[in-house]
C-alpha cells in the first residue's frame, strides 16, 4: 500500500509545483528521487529481490539516519516568521492532517469493521507527522522551503499529540 501511495502522492505534490515553476511535469517526475526510490523498492519487492542478510544492518542504520537527517534539514531551513504570512493555510493543513485524517481513518476502520491489527496500522499511518521529505521536495523544486519546513516542524510536534490520541480512540471503539 505504501509502495503505491507514496509515488501517487508525490506525483500529486510535484504536479502543482512543476506547473507553478514552469517546469515540465514528466521531466520533474522522472528526476524525482522520492518517486524513483519508492518505485524501485516496490519493483524489487514484487520481483522477490531482497537485501542480503549481511547488508541489512548497514541499510537499516542508513535508513534510521535518513529520518533524523531529514528532520534536521527541515529544522535548519525553517523560518517560523514565514508561517505568519499564510496562517490560514498552515492551520488548515495541520487540522486536516492531524484531526480530520485520523477521524476519517477511524470512520473507515469502524465502517469496514477492520480487525484490530489493520485498524491500528490504519490509525497509525493517518496520524503520523508530515514527512520531512516534503521540505526536501519543496526546496528542490524552488518552492517556499522555509514555509514547508515550518509546516513539517509543527506537524512533527502535533504528531506527538495526534498519534496517541488516534490510538486512544481506537481502544475506545474496540
Amino acid at each position: 500500500l505504501i509502495g503505491v501511495c507514496v509515488p501517487l502522492f508525490n506525483v500529486g505534490a510535484v504536479w502543482p509545483m512543476a506547473r507553478h515553476g514552469q517546469h515540465g511535469l514528466w521531466r520533474e517526475l522522472v528526476r524525482n528521487p522520492l518517486i524513483i526510490a519508492t518505485l524501485s523498492g516496490l519493483l524489487a519487492n514484487l520481483a522477490g529481490l531482497s537485501i542480503p542478510e549481511w547488508l541489512a544492518p548497514t541499510t537499516n542504520r542508513i535508513g534510521q539516519a535518513a529520518l533524523a537527517l531529514g528532520l534536521m534539514a527541515a529544522g535548519a531551513g525553517m523560518q517560523l516568521g514565514r508561517m505568519a504570512q499564510a496562517q490560514t493555510l498552515a492551520v488548515l493543513v495541520i487540522l486536516i492532517k492531524h484531526v480530520l485524517l485520523p477521524v476519517a481513518a477511524l470512520g473507515v476502520a469502524w465502517a469496514w469493521q477492520l480487525d484490530p491489527l489493520a485498524s491500528t496500522v490504519l490509525l497509525m499511518f493517518s496520524a503520523v507527522p508530515t514527512a520531512s521529505s516534503c521540505y526536501v521536495l519543496a526546496a528542490r523544486m524552488g518552492y517556499d522551503g522555509p514555509y514547508v519546513a515550518g509546516l513539517v516542524t509543527v506537524s512533527t510536534v502535533m504528531g506527538m499529540v495526534s498519534l496517541p490520541f488516534a490510538l486512544g480512540w481506537l481502544v475506545q471503539f474496540r
